[in-house]
């Protein structure tokens, strides 16, 4: 994908509707933006609902907490 987008005088930018329509983005989701080098990242917040489960079976053993900060 070659598409490009140019930034408004309000900061704003719209995403071309190739790469909408390949995401499977839709009006009103949510992104997170990551710094990287020169550039930045765009990814998708993830649902509630979809990071349910995420750390099942973490060990808490060896957990620091605050109690043994200064």
């Amino acid at each position: 994908m070659s598409d490009t987008a140019t930034l408004s005088a309000k900061f704003q930018i719209s995403i071309p509707k190739a790469v909408r329509t390949a995401r499977r983005w839709t009006a009103g989701q949510q992104f997170v933006f990551i710094p990287k080098g020169t550039g930045v990242l765009l990814v998708p917040a993830p649902a509630a609902a979809d990071l349910a489960g995420i750390a099942k079976g973490a060990n808490p053993d060896g957990y620091r907490d605050r109690s043994d900060r200064f």
